[in-house]
């Protein structure tokens, strides 16, 4: 009974089916086994025009790129090379059984010289020869060029055993060349007494013959002079008429005596390959060269269209390619009736193929060398280690974690790196190691982010505020603060406050007919954001917005009770994060990249930069040439001899870069009384001021003179220990944020610590509950008694005291060396408060050589609130609050943003008191700035003694 499939019923007639395309996704995916199980597809074929299609157009190939960048390979020919043989190898492994089954007859896969090498007959040998090698699959052809160069190259590589797929085959006569040539290079293997076991096929091309003779058909008609029913009747004629002819000629060959002997040696046909059979002429069936081609001992190589078209409705009538030869020989002679001569015709149909596929190549090669110019941006040695801790050196650590195998474990994700034969965190870890793939997943997702961006840059919104907190909020402030707003898109703006002062202030500068607003939360759940979208969602309705849900977008895990209300209030858009990822990582996530490309950013820019680093941190990659093992390298040395304070210094571009580390380190690292202890933001100083315990990381801007080259390398004379890092400019931060994330990673695991959870983090959000359901029945925050109160501000906690200044200094006795001081500021995040905090802290810092970190509330307390309970003992803690002049109301709550701020404060306060920690609170009734100022000035003032 006969195959349904007509694509089946070809291989009943002796012809094979191959598919004339390649890509990644094919031969990594199921699709191509499908083909040969379901179509009978029994081979492949690949030129550079289809590579150069498969590698431009998608992002699937992004990451070997990234990878041999990583590796040092900098030639885009190499790259190519690299990247085809990969495709290759897929593919020849999927059709090794149909190769096995017929005992080597079928099931090949074709590798194009490059067309460079089309006229140079040495180089296409020793070329074919490295790509027989490299590949090292008994599968493979190596496809050359019937050219006359290209032809002595087929006898010398037929003789050599390497399997042959000759290309661009349109004249008879060249056609008798290259049977020639396989045929002397089998002889001369049977001559050596060589196994006669290779393989060839002679690719004769169809369908460009009738593009050009029609063409010429359709001149003559135009003009007149001719028959015009003869040349009617020669129109879609030539290439059938020539391909016949061409199967004639193989028959002459292989099927009479002269091929009899190396046959029965054991030697192989020659088939004939029918290439370009998809008509290119919409007048014209879409299978007639497939239909008027069967035979067999042929082959006809496909495009996907054609095989479905075939499959669909092609009809197997015969050994059609044998019928009417002799009419064949009559088109011929008719076409050089009317002037056209198939000699002329096929010779320039060789140059035009061989200049197309060689444009095609050319265009293939720079698309390449610009993809690499991108990933290699910044990527070079743009690290600088001054580490002398006498100890071991950096060199030593680094290769210490290179012989633990740690990247690689990281990329086997693997938790017993961090918790050995903790299920409990195994399980955590499981589900938190997102991040490593991410910015492939995002770099397939550009189109869609800049689609949306325009889409929002078209609607006229002029100003974007994102609500969040934590890592929903730190790498779109890094954005903003480093990059501004493109032309003519919204301006960026970050809430992550519950400051009503803050709050009120943003909204009386906006248009609320023309903002948009990120709403951005992993949970779904987190309180200050709900507050914000609940806040602003009146507030947009009462601004006369018809349908303010498309004012609004909603960034979140899959399923969170925030994508409920994106779906139930009709937002705009609903973004959905993979969910394992957690904030802290997310920075290349769509929590980064949505604010990003609303802000008018090149998105697909910076995760190229991510994914350069990425590939530069991979498993293969020398410990020594991994810059993500070496910072995390960097990191645990210094803990190790004593420097646990991560100083990160930065220009005042990239400043608020420091905010993101410091909380990826806090939440990281600060758990079960350890921890790297990051401090950012803090102004550089001389080196006399810091103690013995500090790591400073500086990060450096390209062309931009770097404010603090001149003071970091006053620190490095000095003998403290230094690691610069240079950003050849602002898109260097995609790979920052790769970077630290995995060096944050590697410095977990000397901590024996489990880098993606944060066990205390809820503490303080419990106690705020509490204080809340408190105030709720009570109407009333808690009060308790000042230890010292006067000039507009009140202490709480310590010993009573006479003054604030008194309290202050007598709390700030208790820093011993390797302390830290934390400022926690529950106030409005102005630029004023903040300059204010500085003097205070530099103040503490010149004074009592010690580190300091500033942090607004409620921000801090999703950044370095985990290390305050969890780290280390190691905290002097001082928090500020202040009575607020405004408020704003949170509708559906029965509490305001005053409320709120006071009640995070006071169950993060209670927090830090259960755990032991030093601290203390200043309420400061008065002008904030003044007071802080006054303070200040008693640090700097107090005596030496003064310090316990």
């Amino acid at each position: 009974m006969p195959a349904t499939n007509p694509l089946q019923q070809l291989a009943e007639r002796g012809q094979s089916v191959w598919l004339d395309y390649i890509s990644r996704e094919l031969v990594t995916g199921p699709e191509l086994g499908r083909m040969i199980t379901e179509d009978n597809v029994t081979g492949l074929t690949s030129n550079p025009t289809i590579f150069e299609k498969a590698i431009a157009e998608g992002t699937h190939y992004d990451e070997q790129i990234h990878e041999l960048v990583g590796q040092g390979v900098d030639d885009p020919q190499e790259v190519f090379l690299s990247l085809a043989i990969q495709d290759i190898r897929h593919a020849c492994d999927t059709l090794r059984p149909v190769y096995d089954q017929s005992d080597g007859g079928d099931g090949f896969v074709s590798l194009e010289l490059p067309p460079p090498l089309s006229h140079d007959t040495r180089g296409s040998v020793e070329t074919a020869l490295k790509y027989w090698e490299r590949v090292n699959r008994p599968n493979l052809m190596v496809k050359v060029p019937a050219t006359p160069e290209g032809v002595p190259a087929i006898e010398e590589l037929i003789a050599a055993g390497v399997n042959v797929n000759v290309t661009l085959i349109f004249a008879l006569d060249a056609y008798e060349n290259v049977i020639t040539a396989y045929i002397r290079g089998l002889q001369r293997r049977l001559d050596e007494h060589q196994s006669l076991d290779v393989h060839s096929v002679a690719s004769f091309f169809v369908s460009r013959v009738d593009t050009v003779v029609d063409g010429l058909l359709d001149e003559r008609l135009t003009a007149g002079g001719a028959d015009p029913a003869l040349l009617e009747r020669l129109l879609g004629k030539a290439a059938i008429a020539n391909a016949r002819l061409a199967y004639a000629t193989f028959e002459k060959h292989f099927r009479g005596d002269a091929f009899r002997r190396l046959r029965d040696a054991g030697g192989h046909l020659q088939r004939p390959l029918w290439a370009s059979t998809s008509a290119k002429n919409p007048k014209y069936r879409d299978v007639i060269y497939a239909e008027a081609l069967i035979g067999p001992d042929t082959v006809d190589t496909m495009p996907p269209a054609t095989v479905e078209a075939f499959r669909d409705h092609g009809v197997v009538a015969g050994d059609t390619v044998r019928d009417d030869v002799d009419g064949a020989r009559w088109v011929v002679e008719d076409l050089g009736s009317v002037g056209i001569s198939m000699e002329k015709v096929t010779q320039d149909l060789l140059v035009a193929g061989v200049s197309s596929f060689a444009a095609s190549y050319d265009q293939l090669i720079a698309r390449i060398a610009e993809k690499l110019a991108a990933m290699r941006a910044g990527m070079g040695r743009r690290t600088r280690l001054h580490l002398a801790l006498g100890g071991p050196s950096i060199a030593d650590v680094v290769a210490e974690t290179g012989r633990a195998r740690v990247a690689e474990l990281i990329w086997n994700r693997d938790p017993e790196l961090w918790k050995p034969g903790d299920a409990a965190h195994a399980a955590v870890i499981g589900n938190r190691l997102g991040w490593l793939d991410v910015p492939v997943a995002m770099r397939q997702r550009t189109a869609e982010l800049t689609a949306f961006a325009t889409e929002v840059r078209d609607a006229g919104y002029r100003d974007a505020v994102l609500l969040g907190m934590g890592g929903s909020s730190l790498c779109p402030e890094v954005l903003r603060t480093s990059f501004g707003s493109a032309p003519g898109f919204p301006v960026l703006h970050v809430l992550d406050t519950t400051d009503p002062v803050a709050i009120t202030g943003l909204q009386g500068r906006l248009d609320l007919t023309h903002t948009l607003f990120l709403v951005a939360s992993k949970s779904g759940t987190t309180l200050e954001t709900t507050s914000h979208l609940a806040h602003f969602w009146e507030a947009v309705t009462a601004a006369g917005v018809a349908d303010p849900g498309q004012s609004f977008v909603a960034i979140t895990d899959p399923g969170t009770p925030l994508a409920g209300i994106a779906t139930e209030r009709r937002f705009r858009r609903l973004f959905e994060n993979p969910g394992d990822i957690g904030g802290r990582y997310s920075a290349l996530s769509l929590f980064g990249l949505v604010p990003a490309a609303v802000m008018g950013l090149d998105v697909g820019m910076l995760l190229d930069r991510a994914l350069a680093m990425r590939a530069s941190c991979g498993a293969s990659i020398a410990p020594g040439r991994n810059p993500g093992l070496e910072l995390g390298s960097a990191l645990s040395l210094a803990h190790a001899a004593g420097h646990d304070k991560v100083t990160i210094l930065a220009p005042p571009r990239l400043g608020a870069f420091s905010l993101w580390a410091e909380q990826l380190i806090a939440e990281s690292t600060g758990k079960e009384g350890k921890g790297y202890i990051p401090i950012g933001e803090e102004p550089i100083g001389k080196p006399g001021v810091y103690g013995d315990d500090r790591l400073f990381v500086a990060l450096c801007l390209g062309s931009e003179p770097c404010h603090v080259d001149s003071q970091v390398d006053t620190l490095i004379a000095a003998g403290l220990p230094v690691v610069v890092l240079e950003l050849s400019d602002p898109y260097d931060l995609g790979a920052e944020f790769f970077r630290w994330e995995f060096a944050t990673a590697v410095a977990a695991v000397s901590l024996q610590i489990d880098p993606f959870d944060e066990p205390n983090v809820k503490e303080s959000k419990d106690n705020t509950q509490s204080v809340l359901a408190a105030y709720e029945q009570s109407g009333n925050l808690p009060e308790e008694a000042p230890a010292a109160s006067g000039d507009g501000v009140s202490v709480y906690g310590g010993n009573p005291a006479g003054s604030a200044e008194e309290a202050l200094l007598a709390h700030l006795a208790q820093v011993r060396p390797g302390d830290y001081v934390a400022i926690m500021a529950y106030v409005d995040p102005s630029d004023a408060h903040e300059e204010a905090l500085d003097e205070l802290r530099t103040a503490i810092r010149d004074r009592y050589r010690v580190a300091t970190t500033v942090g607004f509330g409620p921000r801090f307390l999703h950044s370095t609130g985990q290390l305050h309970k969890g780290g280390p003992n190691t905290g002097v803690f001082i928090q500020v609050t202040t009575t607020e002049s405004v408020d704003a109301p949170i509708p559906g709550r029965p509490f305001t943003f005053a409320v709120l701020e006071q009640a995070q404060a006071e169950g993060d306060l209670q927090s830090l008191r259960t755990h032991g920690r030093r601290v203390i609170r200043l309420r400061i009734d008065g002008e904030l700035g003044g007071t802080l100022e006054r303070l200040a000035h008693s640090v700097r003032q107090a005596p030496v003694g003064s310090t316990a």
